[in-house]
């Protein structure tokens, strides 16, 4: 059989785990801490929540929010000096992908040297990280517990995919608590992005037994809440969706995703669109074009997708690609790529950097720059 491994950080999840976070550090050996997070969170008061948990248990922290909404490469740099300013020993990451992402291309950068763009591809981080303790903010990104960190390049306005066990935190508290102070819209794309995780990553060429159940729960999970997290903020449905977005990040940190992901981080390299808005516009058309690679596995999604949804939203389609378009229709969620990029006078250039994304590498069918135009122009 195939050999495989799966790789995960300790995790610590349920409503109220935010406050175990100063013996956490603590038990990483941090005395000084650098906090990575945004300014909505600030304003939402979960920056001042941390680091009032870390004031009580005399832990020092400085706080780095200099991140815009996909972090840049030279705001990597920033935060990497302001740790080593400040002589810090743990990380903090609090929030969404973007400040998630940005804290493990800090501890990157702390610890390897160079510009973050040293480290794109897979497996270029040589030397060990420092500790980081990841707290997610959105039932999403899975970048939590992931091996991934993506961020933009400006200068080549492309999303750079960093891949590396190193990435991979020491610790991930998830409190769905986090997600009450999100808007709708976030709680879509966010979970949207997850329900792309996990479908990406059970069809992937390096899909296993330890990811495809994964991935299996997400997909059942999402399609049976977010209708009602979104709609109602539901806490039980929000902390379904955190489940769900964990297992996805699990699924897909070790089987990797798909040209949907590969044509997303192209699109947000040269637009700077939001994430969790273009997944939706790209499936459909993403899940047609690799459906004769891997029809069973697309026929298991569809029925746990039919069998999960609740009435109305439930389609007893048993194409997946209509089911998907279906329960995105239904939620409100923009179905057109020119409903959200400008034009597409760019597209040949994105989708030949696609074509050379690492998410390309583990599609179920390979795909070239004139294939990917295809699935563009059909979501356009």
């Amino acid at each position: 059989m195939q050999v495989t491994k799966f790789a995960i950080p300790e995790v610590i999840f349920g409503n109220g785990s935010i406050t175990y976070l100063a013996s956490c550090a603590q038990r990483l050996g941090a005395k000084r801490v650098l906090l990575v997070s945004d300014k909505g969170l600030e304003e939402s008061g979960w920056v001042r929540i941390i680091i009032n948990l870390l004031k009580a248990a005399n832990l020092d922290c400085v706080y780095f929010d200099g991140l815009t909404a996909n972090p840049r490469a030279c705001q990597i740099q920033q935060g990497a000096q302001l740790y080593r300013d400040h002589k810090a020993d743990v990380i903090i990451g609090l929030g969404g992908g973007s400040p998630i992402d940005a804290s493990k291309g800090i501890a990157t950068i702390v610890s390897n040297g160079g510009e973050i763009h040293d480290y794109e591809g897979a497996n270029r981080i040589i030397r060990p990280l420092p500790p980081m303790i990841l707290i997610p903010t959105t039932a999403g990104s899975g970048s939590d517990v992931s091996q991934y960190a993506i961020i933009t390049d400006k200068k080549r306005k492309v999303k750079m995919a960093i891949i590396s066990r190193s990435l991979v935190p020491n610790i991930s508290i998830i409190d769905p608590d986090l997600l009450v102070t999100k808007p709708r819209e976030l709680i879509l794309a966010s979970a949207v992005d997850a329900l792309a995780h996990a479908i990406e990553s059970y069809v992937s060429r390096l899909a296993s037994p330890f990811t495809e159940s994964q991935a299996l729960t997400a997909i059942k999970l999402i399609a049976g809440n977010i209708k009602t997290a979104a709609n109602s903020k539901d806490s039980e449905a929000l902390k379904n969706l955190s489940i769900a977005s964990t297992a996805a990040g699990m699924s897909f940190s070790n089987a990797g995703l798909g040209v949907g992901h590969s044509l997303a981080h192209s699109l947000g390299g040269r637009y700077d669109v939001t994430h969790g808005l273009t997944l939706p516009i790209l499936l459909p058309s993403v899940v047609r074009f690799n459906k004769h690679c891997a029809e069973r596995k697309m026929e298991t999604i569809a029925r746990t997708i039919n069998d999960s949804c609740p009435a109305p939203m439930k389609q007893k389609k048993r194409d997946l690609s209509a089911i998907l378009q279906s329960m995105f229709e239904e939620l409100g969620i923009p179905m057109r790529l020119r409903d959200i990029v400008p034009d597409n006078d760019q597209m040949e250039e994105i989708c030949r950097l696609a074509a050379r994304d690492a998410c390309t590498v583990t599609n179920p069918r390979e795909a070239d720059c004139e294939e990917l135009m295809s699935i563009c122009a059909e979501a356009w």
